[in-house]
């Protein structure tokens, strides 16, 4: 039987996952060991003297981990898959082809925001802004502006936000059970954003930096790489629908989405070399990550705020602070929230910072101008802007309609709040101040 510990009302778990996320928002040197520590800390007091979700002691230990070992491994494979997945795509020399359709003004630098979108609904965020950071480092001749180093950043969040394959939140919530087609009315929120932030951004950067839009003499599309891409994502997608819809019983028991990505790259080996240099550092930021999904795992989501829009719109602005992988989680874990808000939430509002989002870091180890927050958010305000405004647009034409509990168990559903659709003259808009 577990036990609860509080500190001025608040669980003593809840203050160490804090700690931890506080410690990998200030030493992003560190992160892993950051994240490795917190994870031991909060499990030796779990195991001391609180107890596991599923019991005390090695026993409650071992069967939580019982109940997560398919979600983790599934994160595991998908993360270090897709950035084999993303260097195929690179080797396709579609991202060398993309100048060619770049208008040469101001709406030259929001067409290449509206690629990275478009790229992030099918590839993965962190591969779409490196691809957009690499294509602006050209047509901008290395002169990137900061503000429009975040819209890049903003833009792939977004692109992602309303597919299951374009962001490591949306494939959490897939693997964990989530229909896809409960993320989607995201892009209602995502595309707006996208003009909100993207035209102010587009006009810094050809002030900044008029576009050079030209492409190389000799680029020709390998159209055998391109087709390895379509082959793994339509793999991980129909192994998903295929498990989930016939054969539901097994889809808790073993990794399927996972293995049949690695099954797929295998499977394109025979045609391509993959590049399997990326593997060592894909594996260790998806330990990374792991390390900080099973911490949340453990949590008592029983003590969260009860599920809504204002919880919803709240988690987006802690995204931009805390990383929003162990953010979906505990989401996840707490159940009865409207996914496409909380996909969009967690997934943009990482935006707002340089270091709230895996993409965002990835981007700035391109442009190391990035690094700066008060830069970052004197210049890419109409992120945050973005976001608020996509978020209440979403809120007033769809309304808040929490989904039903999505995995299959015994245990006691956590409250909700109704599904009560919103009427727009009683919504508080928040101020984008």
């Amino acid at each position: 039987m577990t036990q609860t510990l509080t500190l001025l009302g608040i669980p003593v778990e809840f203050l160490l996952f804090a700690c931890t996320l506080l410690g990998v928002a200030l030493f992003h040197a560190h992160t892993l060991k950051v994240a490795l520590t917190g994870l031991a800390v909060i499990g030796a007091y779990k195991f001391g003297y609180a107890g596991f979700p599923d019991g005390p002691g090695l026993p409650g230990l071992m069967a939580h981990l019982g109940h997560e070992w398919v979600l983790l491994a599934n994160l595991l494979m998908l993360l270090v898959g897709f950035g084999l997945l993303a260097r195929f795509f690179d080797a396709s020399r579609v991202p060398a082809m993309l100048p060619r359709f770049l208008p040469d003004d101001w709406k030259g630098a929001f067409v290449l925001l509206v690629l990275i979108f478009v790229l992030s609904s099918f590839l993965d965020n962190i591969a779409a802004a490196i691809i957009g950071g690499t294509v602006a480092a050209s047509v901008f001749k290395g002169r990137v502006h900061i503000g429009y180093l975040a819209a890049i950043v903003a833009a792939s969040n977004a692109g992602g936000s309303g597919s299951v394959v374009g962001d490591t939140t949306t494939t959490m919530m897939w693997i964990d059970g989530v229909d896809p087609r409960d993320v989607l009315h995201a892009y209602v929120a995502a595309v707006v954003a996208l003009v909100v932030f993207g035209i102010p951004a587009a006009l810094q950067q050809h002030r900044h930096q008029p576009i050079a839009a030209d492409v190389e003499p000799g680029v020709r599309i390998d159209w055998v790489c391109l087709g390895m891409v379509a082959f793994i994502l339509v793999a991980a997608i129909g192994t998903n629908v295929y498990v989930n819809l016939w054969h539901v019983e097994l889809a808790d028991r073993f990794p399927f989405i996972g293995t049949a990505v690695f099954v797929a790259i295998l499977l394109c080996s025979l045609l391509r070399r993959p590049d399997w240099s990326v593997v060592p550092e894909a594996a260790k930021g998806a330990v990374f990550l792991l390390s900080l999904v099973l911490c949340a795992s453990l949590m008592p989501v029983e003590h969260l705020p009860v599920a809504s829009w204002q919880t919803a719109f709240g988690l987006g602005f802690v995204s931009s602070v805390f990383d929003n992988i162990p953010l979906t989680k505990l989401a996840l874990e707490q159940g009865g929230y409207d996914w496409g808000f909380l996909a969009f939430a967690v997934g943009f509002g990482g935006s707002m910072l340089w270091f709230g989002s895996t993409a965002g870091v990835a981007l700035s180890n391109q442009f190391p101008q990035a690094r700066s927050v008060v830069a970052w958010v004197r210049h890419g305000w109409h992120v945050a802007l973005g976001y608020v405004v996509g978020f209440t647009v979403m809120l007033l034409v769809l309304g808040w309609h929490p989904h039903e509990p999505h995995r299959r168990s015994d245990a006691a559903p956590v409250p909700i709040a109704l599904a009560v659709p919103v009427d727009p003259a009683a919504v508080n808009v928040p101020s984008a101040q």
